[in-house]
């Protein structure tokens, strides 16, 4: 086992390595200019296109705009928004959260566009399921020839979701109850099959309508603690900034627990845990929007690239500012206990439950979402005969990931995650002209957009 660990983690550092950042965010980069800023000029769009959207009759699709995208926000705002931003930090230094900020600017084009695609190209089944995502926009975009790497992205979608959706989000709840509220473990694993088992067994649409309701409170709470904790520290927010912007581009120097960073540090650390929380790259949520029941896919587009402003922009600053005003992040303590320590120091007796109960609720949604994109990955090889059978081993998965120890299942969902994210950035790149084009005629036709 030692050695298929140490076989693994090699790999996982070439895959995640900065030959994949540098095509995650020369990627978006690419996106943004090519579609000249139309993510930045149009933002206003999309939050009236969402709103708009939470009455869109259209009979294509099964979900509302809205739901799709709190669907996709479920699976976003995660374990990373609370675990990967503190870890950032502490390798990183402040820093790195100004390159998370780069990576979710520039993401938003990505999002932007493999969310287009994807209801483009998007299939309906004969059961009625309306299913999308790289894999199909490679099939039906790039034609036949190019299906096998279609398949590799649903390969590895597949491993992905059972491990991060499942087994790790379950393994997330399981010892943020143990160790905080003191909750035994088999309580928990069997808590969570019962609730995820009730939801999945209503499918993508009882998923969204779950998702529509939790996720927009539980974002909403814990970004306002979070506002409560920084105007406590409100004095500290000008010097945090600032500290935030020089370190990004200068070495942070060692200080109480934190041992200092290099630039290159700083970089690598901001844009891998950006990516993994928002996601824009690895070609996840455009699963999830596919089910919309958008106008159009320009319309579901716009609506899809708020995905990574809210989660990275908002929902992570959160949580970086809180780090950075309490001075936790030289303490040397890491992870959810340096993100509650925080919490807790500005809000004592409420701040580690409240880290607690939001990192519970984050994982369980984020466990909801992961759902439906490994749901699809399997229709896509075996049809809607797949549905039920992958619903009930993912439902298995979760009660075995609060009771078991998942160093090689973090490390393989977190390898199989980049592994995703290559078919599905070739894909976007060969298809850039197709995307380019279909943006123009699009917008063309739909004077509330700026070309």
């Amino acid at each position: 086992m030692q050695t298929f660990m140490k076989w693994l983690s090699q790999i996982n550092d070439v895959v995640w390595g900065p030959g994949m950042l540098v095509l995650l965010v020369g990627t978006g980069l690419y996106l943004t200019i090519g579609l000249r800023f139309f993510t930045f000029r149009n933002f206003t769009r999309g939050l009236k296109n969402l709103w708009e959207g939470r009455q869109d009759q259209s009979t294509r699709g099964e979900i509302s705009p809205f739901n799709a995208l709190m669907t996709a926000l479920a699976a976003d705002i995660g374990t990373g928004n609370i675990v990967g931003v503190s870890t950032a930090i502490y390798i990183g230094g402040p820093g790195a959260l100004f390159w998370m900020w780069v990576t979710a600017l520039v993401g938003m084009a990505t999002k932007f566009s493999e969310v287009l695609l994807s209801v483009h190209f998007r299939e309906r089944t004969p059961a009625g399921n309306w299913v999308g995502g790289a894999m199909y926009f490679i099939k039906n975009g790039l034609g036949p020839k190019w299906m096998w790497l279609g398949s590799c992205f649903a390969f590895f979608g597949i491993v992905a979701c059972i491990g991060t959706g499942a087994m790790v989000q379950g393994n997330s709840i399981g010892e943020a109850l143990a160790a905080n509220l003191s909750v035994p473990t088999w309580v928990s694993a069997l808590l969570l099959f019962l609730l995820i088992g009730a939801v999945l067994i209503g499918g993508v649409r009882r998923i969204g309508y779950v998702a529509g309701k939790i996720v927009p409170v539980m974002a909403i709470i814990y970004v306002l603690l979070a506002l409560v904790v920084i105007i406590l520290n409100i004095h500290h927010v000008p010097s945090v900034f600032a500290h935030v912007i020089k370190e990004a581009f200068t070495p942070t120097a060692p200080i109480g627990g934190f041992a200092g960073a290099s630039v290159m540090l700083a970089i690598r650390m901001g844009m891998a845990r950006g990516i993994f929380s928002n996601e824009a790259g690895l070609g996840t949520a455009p699963m999830a929007h596919a089910a919309a029941t958008s106008s159009s896919p320009l319309v579901q587009a716009s609506i899809g690239m708020l995905d990574t402003f809210i989660d990275t922009i908002i929902v992570c600053s959160m949580t970086g500012f809180v780090i950075l005003v309490t001075d936790q992040w030289a303490t040397g303590a890491t992870g959810a206990a340096m993100t509650s320590a925080a919490f807790e120091m500005s809000l004592p007796g409420i701040g580690a439950v409240a880290v607690t109960v939001c990192l519970t609720l984050f994982a369980f949604t984020t466990a909801l979402g992961w759902c439906v994109y490994g749901e699809r990955c399997a229709i896509y090889f075996f049809g809607d005969k797949a549905q039920i059978p992958f619903r009930l081993v993912y439902c298995l998965a979760v009660p075995v990931g609060v009771l078991t120890q998942l160093n090689v299942v973090w490390l393989l969902a977190d390898t199989c995650n980049a592994l995703m994210a290559i078919p599905n950035l070739i894909a976007l790149l060969l298809l850039s002209p197709v995307l380019f084009k279909l943006v123009k005629q699009d917008a063309a036709g739909d004077p509330r957009f700026r070309l």
